[in-house]
């Protein structure tokens, strides 16, 4: 089965002004290349033949910067959210905008990263992608230890559960394998945030969580992005 993946990219970046004002966050460059383009590199190599970017913000910059993408072996198709819907739609929204793409069958599991991470060794494995969609999980997620930007968290790790008891010392990075059902609440072009869907999936006990301690920084500001 076809390995699809989301990169979120469609956010105005108020933090990393004024860098933001003329170029996309997702297109600002990173140890040589544009911070998407490490997303493009790791996915292709990994097997990813089909990814969907969602867009709004100053959203025509990213086809001439990105292209069909031939230059990866991949095929790009771009959710242009500013042009459909005038605005961006948020994580969840977004993702429900962009299932026919993602899920044509209507239950596939895909990959989600957001375009405005740096996580260079990570790897989107085919092998993962296939265990997850054989379970019964809505989501995995890619965890890492609280930084110190939120220190209070996102969720208690449990094996390989996720919570929202006890000690919320695991931060999402950003990084998942997600099914349709997530988000089967919302309707395309509907404004909405991931977050209440992961906690419902959490509560429901079928929320998969991952540790990363591999390179991970999120770039939000210009002095992060400067310090890598």
């Amino acid at each position: 089965m076809t390995a699809r993946a989301l990169i979120l990219a469609a956010g105005r970046g108020e933090r990393m002004r004024p860098l933001s004002d003329t170029t996309p966050k997702p297109l600002l460059p990173v140890r040589g290349k544009p911070l998407i383009e490490w997303h493009l590199d790791a996915l292709a190599r990994a097997g990813v033949r089909e990814v969907v970017i969602n867009t709004a913000w100053l959203e025509d910059r990213f086809e001439p910067a990105l292209g069909d993408g031939a230059r990866w072996g991949l095929v790009i198709r771009y959710s242009f959210e500013g042009r459909a819907y005038g605005q961006a739609l948020e994580t969840a929204g977004g993702i429900a905008t962009a299932l026919p793409w993602l899920a044509p069958c209507g239950d596939e599991a895909f990959w989600v990263v957001s375009g405005d991470i740096f996580a260079p060794g990570f790897r989107f494995d085919d092998a993962d992608r296939r265990d997850f969609e054989a379970g019964r999980d809505l989501g995995r997620l890619w965890v890492v230890p609280n930084p110190p930007f939120h220190p209070a968290g996102d969720f208690a790790l449990q094996g390989d559960r996720l919570s929202r008891d006890g000690d919320r010392a695991w931060t999402y990075a950003n990084l998942a394998l997600l099914k349709p059902a997530l988000v089967a609440g919302i309707a395309p072009g509907t404004r909405a945030a991931l977050g209440p869907c992961l906690f419902e999936a959490a509560a429901a006990g079928r929320l998969g969580g991952v540790p990363w301690r591999g390179e991970w920084h999120n770039v939000g500001t210009p002095e992060q992005l400067a310090a890598i």
